[in-house]
């Protein structure tokens, strides 16, 4: 039977002591979170950012062998930040699996099946690499074959993250609701994580239906969705959860 903030007995001496290792849990989460974040944000933004130049496959192809270190950082950086993404996942849904059990393990599933996706796609990026170490093998293909594959490589990364991220918009949305039923953490947090949610369908519909229009949303689309996910990191990192947390 699924529980509520208001049919929880907080009173009950196990629940106080549920509590205080429910709060830790959720310090843990904060941090791993915190983590992933600072990661995608290297990796995407300082790394593949700064490399990858939209339109010009010639361009993005020498910008990646000039800078073949930060290319292969930004790459090493993105696989490793997915094993605490995994764990965030476990960690936060678990959070919520004595208020509603089946929506905490969706939350759980819609997660973990985001970061398979995500690292599936990874592949793509080392192709670039590929190319520079195997110059024997690809030595058949002209200069301007060997680009167009480097950048076809990183726009299929882009649309497989883009993949990826509807199945962790389902996590946002269910996280969110699960913090509107508890105590755990202030409801402001839920509603902002259920529109980052919203934000992330909206933005990878775009990028397939119609990539004009994912032009001009980006990157405006995005800042509910950092908000949102900083706001709720840095919370749990620092305060933690607890059913203290919201007033009565």
């Amino acid at each position: 039977m699924n529980k509520t903030a208001d049919t929880i007995d907080w009173s009950d001496p196990t629940l106080q002591t549920r509590s205080t290792a429910t709060a830790r849990q959720a310090r843990l989460a904060g941090v791993g979170y915190l983590l992933v974040i600072a990661g995608g944000l290297f990796a995407e933004v300082a790394a593949r950012g700064s490399l990858i130049v939209p339109g010009d496959a010639a361009a993005t192809a020498r910008a990646i062998t000039d800078h073949e270190t930060l290319w292969r950082w930004g790459l090493a950086v993105h696989l490793v930040y997915l094993i605490p993404a995994v764990v965030v996942n476990v960690l936060v849904s678990g959070l919520f699996r004595m208020v509603a059990p089946a929506l905490a393990r969706s939350a759980l599933v819609f997660g973990v099946t985001a970061v398979t996706v995500e690292a599936v796609s990874l592949l793509h990026l080392f192709l670039p690499l590929a190319l520079i170490e195997e110059t024997g093998a690809v030595a058949a293909l002209s200069d301007g074959q060997q680009q167009a594959l480097v950048y076809l490589a990183t726009r299929l990364f882009a649309t497989g993250f883009a993949f990826s991220l509807v199945f962790f918009a389902g996590f946002c949305v269910l996280v969110g609701w699960l913090i509107l039923r508890s105590r755990l953490v202030p409801r402001v947090f839920g509603v902002m994580m259920i529109v980052a949610g919203g934000c992330y369908v909206v933005n990878t519909l775009a990028l397939i239906l119609s990539p004009a229009l994912a032009d001009r949303i980006a990157p405006a689309i995005l800042l509910p969705i950092l908000v949102a996910e900083l706001s709720l990191a840095l919370r749990l990192a620092v305060r933690g959860a607890g059913q203290e947390t919201v007033g009565r």
